[in-house]
């Protein structure tokens, strides 16, 4: 059974400004969805599962899905802040997405298979899809067993501003010991990378350092994991509405608890990405590098 591809497409672009998301950034006006599915229909994934949200479907299904009628098969799953366990109920306060896991839990009614998850708006690069196909291909009977790409974290930053990355470690055979979101990355102003930790201090990380851009490879039975770390995220939370149901903080629990193994993937694919409206005539440029250099057609769909 060919793996799917999970896109997380729930985000309004709050930093960058409108639904990201639907922009044309290729020569033709491809959206950078547009080149993730592209290279991933080229490494042999099967299907692919948009999460997004209800109030732009109309627009997502005639600016996005139509070009992918004929490519590959395509379903949708809504991410709203309703879709709580049994038992909770939503703050008032709430008004923020519940995070990035909580996206992929909407996907447990209609994928079975081995699956990957990424960001619609981060561009990946088409090694890393062939890499991750390879992987959850030699999965598809096991449990228990999960991957991510890693990437440098100097490679990934905005020079327009602070980004979120999840921060690495990794053992000597190349699993992950642990995750941490940091919500505030930057290159500082003294050319060293630094992040803002827990207690609101600036510390410094080293420019090869491993982090997550929610590149990650799972079987199905990491729905049922979050479903629990799910319900225990908002026992612990009840009183903070801006608290955020993360991929990380989900992973970072299962490993310290023994109940998986996350496999780092390496990858020479490059990776960027709109963060901010000031990024996107660089996005734009490096599309056009990689087309000029026959990675990819002037025209994909």
């Amino acid at each position: 059974m060919k793996p799917t591809l999970f896109v997380l497409a729930a985000g309004m672009g709050s930093r960058y400004g409108g639904l990201k998301q639907l922009d044309g950034l290729g020569p033709s006006g491809e959206t950078i969805m547009d080149y993730s599915i592209y290279d991933a229909v080229r490494a042999g994934f099967g299907k692919v599962v948009f999460v997004i949200r209800e109030s732009f479907a109309v627009d997502f299904r005639e600016k996005i899905l139509k070009k992918y009628a004929d490519i590959i098969p395509i379903e949708t799953v809504f991410q709203e802040l309703d879709k709580l366990p049994a038992g909770f109920e939503l703050n008032p306060e709430r008004v923020k997405p519940w995070g990035t896991n909580h996206a992929v839990l909407m996907g447990k009614d209609v994928i079975k298979e081995p699956f990957m998850v990424i960001n619609a708006d981060d561009f990946y690069g088409r090694e890393s899809f062939k890499i991750m196909a390879d992987f959850l291909t030699s999965i598809e009977n096991k449990e228990n067993i999960y991957c991510m790409v890693g990437y440098r974290v100097g490679n990934t930053l905005s020079e327009s501003g602070s980004v979120a990355r999840g921060v690495c470690s990794t053992d000597k055979d190349g699993f992950l010991t642990s995750v941490v979101e940091r919500t505030y990355v930057i290159r500082d102003t003294d050319g060293k990378i630094k992040y803002r930790d827990e207690e609101g201090n600036l510390v410094e990380t080293a420019e090869n350092t491993p982090v997550s851009m929610n590149m990650w490879g799972f079987t199905s039975e990491y729905f049922g994991y979050s479903e629990q770390l799910f319900a225990d995220f908002l026992s612990e939370n009840q009183d903070n509405p801006k608290a955020e149901f993360f991929i990380p903080w989900a992973i970072d629990r299962l490993i310290v608890n023994g109940q998986i193994k996350v496999k780092v993937l390496d990858s020479p694919s490059k990776w960027f990405g709109v963060t901010y409206a000031e990024d996107r005539a660089s996005v734009v440029e490096k599309i056009n590098q990689l087309v000029a250099k026959g990675d990819y057609p002037g025209k994909l769909f």
